[in-house]
């Protein structure tokens, strides 16, 4: 199944624009979806990838249109399907993440039974979708599902992207199986690395939550798990090209507390001021692993460990300046303003109060003088 002609939808984000590259780099002719190909910004990255010349096009696609991806799906021997509305900030979850998500993914589904030629969907699914429950357990595979009605209940960050994620696998699960599509669902964790688009991606704002000191992502990081953007690319590209893949794929190579990311940051990254401590999570709390066992059995290895992961994501943020330079010398520096301006309200005290018991001996002399 290697090379051939496949779809990306969501191509000019996050993880989209680095599968076409690894794609385009494996041989593949690509055709990437967009809402909106007249966005320079957005598509250039994808136009400036070593082999888009000959092997990558650009369409117009939309999750929110019935029928948006017959026309780019026509011909085509395989579907990686990475586009999701993705808004924590929703005033409207339900009709603007929640359904466009799920009915947007049956959609593609449709395109796909009536292109007639795609041997094989691969859709990039969440962790979102397996342990978002009350209580954690120490160890999940691809069995477990994240309970909806507490994340509907508690509505903690991200709920709605958890919910539309979860709903969409399974309708596309049980459509694919009524009508006899080929179809993986990859289950990354959270995802890390440098990056092609032009923004600071979703899951960056998460990941380096420590050092902008976002505080509404700590509750992610708490017993967090963690892959590398190159390593689930690759695993993307084996799976589909693996005959014997079959199903739901958990694809994560490291696991972490907030406490262990924070001292790791502190220690490789001195320039950032990192919190010590996190209100209402136990310094003693344990990680939660995320079982890659069915993936790695299939013969898969992950290349990168959890400082590659973000030493290259620091670095890509820096030179696309996302990121401050360092925070230590801004925090030295206002509280050396601060002691300053505090040194100088004493003085100025100081000589007021001086000045009015000069007045008042000035004032004692003269009623002695009279």
């Amino acid at each position: 199944m290697k090379g051939g002609v496949v779809v990306v939808t969501g191509a000019s984000g996050y993880v989209g624009s680095w599968l076409v590259m690894k794609l385009l780099r494996e041989g593949y002719t690509v055709r990437a979806t967009v809402r909106d190909p007249s966005n320079e910004r957005k598509i250039r990255p994808l136009l400036e990838l070593p082999g888009s010349d000959d092997r990558l096009t650009i369409w117009k696609a939309d999750l929110d249109e019935e029928g948006s991806f017959d026309e780019v799906v026509k011909g085509c021997e395989g579907v990686f399907h990475v586009a999701t509305p993705m808004d924590f900030e929703s005033k409207d979850p339900e009709n603007e993440i929640i359904k466009p998500t799920v009915s947007g993914m049956l959609s593609i589904m449709r395109s796909c039974k009536e292109a007639g030629t795609v041997r094989r969907v691969v859709f990039t699914s969440s962790a979102g979708t397996v342990n978002v429950q009350e209580h954690q357990m120490p160890e999940y595979d691809e069995q477990s599902w994240s309970d909806m009605e507490f994340c509907r209940r508690v509505k903690m960050t991200g709920w709605m992207y958890f919910v539309s994620k979860t709903l969409a696998e399974k309708a596309a699960m049980e459509f694919a199986e009524k009508h006899g599509i080929h179809f993986i669902s990859i289950v990354p964790t959270l995802v890390v690395g440098p990056f092609v688009t032009t923004t600071m991606p979703p899951s960056m704002i998460t990941a380096l939550s420590l050092i902008t000191g976002n505080e509404a992502h700590y509750t992610i990081l708490k017993q967090v798990q963690l892959v590398h953007l190159d390593d689930l690319c690759d695993a993307h590209i084996f799976l589909y090209e693996h005959r014997g893949a079959e199903g739901r794929f958990i694809c994560s190579s490291h696991e972490r507390t907030i406490y262990e990311l924070a001292k790791m940051f502190r220690d490789r990254y001195p320039q950032y001021i990192v919190p010590h401590e996190f209100e209402g999570i136990d310094e003693k709390i344990g990680r939660v692993h995320f079982s890659s066992k069915k993936l790695t059995g299939l013969g898969f290895e992950f290349k990168y460990s959890v400082e590659d992961m973000f030493d290259s994501a620091i670095q890509a943020c820096l030179e696309k300046q996302l990121l401050p330079l360092q925070t230590v010398e801004q925090e030295q520096e206002q509280e050396q303003e601060q002691q300053s301006s505090e040194e100088a309200l004493k003085k100025t005290v100081a000589l007021e109060a001086s000045e009015q018991r000069g007045g008042n001996e000035l004032n004692e002399q003269k009623i002695v003088l009279a």
